[in-house]
């Protein structure tokens, strides 16, 4: 339980809210910089990391930078993974010393490599495994920060009763369903029309429900609050190349500004992560950047030869002076 000055911040939260998504190599703390100056979710969750990973020297050190964070942020819940319990129930302990708002269980991504470990997706066919995390982390915590866990609706077919039911049952504070299966990956749409049981299976609980999976923006998000009842919702692949997704008033930057704010995004990514993150990763963003607009594709294959914040600066600064004088 929570005393007086350990808030639980997911009861605080104005309904409907606003969650940025977990997403391994693309919510780094340089991303997330970008996204809380430009629209300000409501929430943001860091990338997943790993519980044993963080409880090895040698891993420990490659695998911090996942957790960096600024006050900017916001509301900031760490997400986590992994194969040991104790290690769970450390990592839960540190999080809470780090200042963060919250710890997330990752019992949802189907990354073979996590599974050979019983971990994320496959804690769903794994159910006394997945109490036992829970409480764990719940352990680590210490009732000073909020646990909450991010799942799918099953993992070879829906199992809302059995999965979702037994998840409940754990007075977490907060739960994320996004609406497919494992089995399903992203090859399907997501399935809306489970979330109203989901929300009614939780009528009479305390725990937050977060609806996931192919949320266009805000308007195609409050269209489904309306209709299941959800109390948030989590964007995920709609806030590539969009760092204006969280607003409230349909902003649609110019192309200027959208470039301008890659090469920022450039900058903060390089001064934060040079010789920690491999610049590729950014290459992810430039693809969702530069698309939509005249003469994208050209400016896209030369963003994609480069290797430092210079060299964007220059290709994109080139491209703006050559086709779009008049917004400079």
């Amino acid at each position: 339980m929570f005393t007086e000055k350990e808030k639980n911040f997911w009861q605080k939260l104005p309904k409907p809210f606003f969650v940025l998504a977990p997403m391994y190599d693309v919510t780094d703390a340089a991303f997330r910089k970008i996204i809380a100056k430009y629209s300000s979710p409501d929430v943001i969750f860091t990338e997943f990391v790993n519980v044993d990973g963080l409880c090895h020297e040698i891993g420990r050190e490659k695998l911090l930078p996942h957790l960096w964070k600024d006050v900017s942020e916001g509301h900031v819940v760490a997400q986590i993974w992994g194969k040991d319990l104790k290690n769970y129930e450390e990592i839960a302990r540190q999080c809470v010393e780090m200042g963060f708002s919250g710890v997330d269980i990752n019992m949802g991504c189907p990354e073979k490599s996590a599974e050979k470990q019983d971990a994320c997706a496959k804690l769903m066919i794994m159910p006394e495994k997945a109490v036992d995390v829970i409480e764990a982390v719940k352990s680590g915590v210490g009732g000073k920060i909020p646990v909450s866990v991010k799942t799918r609706i099953g993992y070879s077919s829906e199992n809302i009763n059995n999965w979702i039911g037994l998840l409940l049952e754990q007075n977490i504070d907060a739960l994320t369903v996004h609406l497919r299966t494992r089995a399903q990956m992203s090859k399907v749409p997501a399935n809306w029309d489970y979330m109203k049981k989901i929300v009614s299976m939780a009528k009479n609980l305390d725990t937050k429900i977060i609806g996931n999976g192919d949320v266009k923006d805000v308007n195609d998000a409050r269209e489904k609050v309306k209709q299941t009842g959800v109390d948030g919702i989590m964007f995920g692949r709609a806030v590539f190349g969009n760092p204006w997704l969280f607003r409230h008033d349909n902003y649609i930057p110019s192309v200027k500004e959208k470039l301008e704010v890659m090469v920022e995004h450039t900058q903060i990514f390089e001064e934060m992560f040079k010789g920690i993150k491999n610049f590729a990763i950014m290459k992810k963003h430039y693809k969702a950047y530069a698309n939509g607009f005249p003469n994208a594709t050209s400016l896209r294959e030369k963003l994609m030869s480069c290797n430092s914040y210079e060299e964007v600066k220059k290709v994109t600064y080139d491209f703006l002076n050559k086709n779009y004088k008049t917004e400079i």
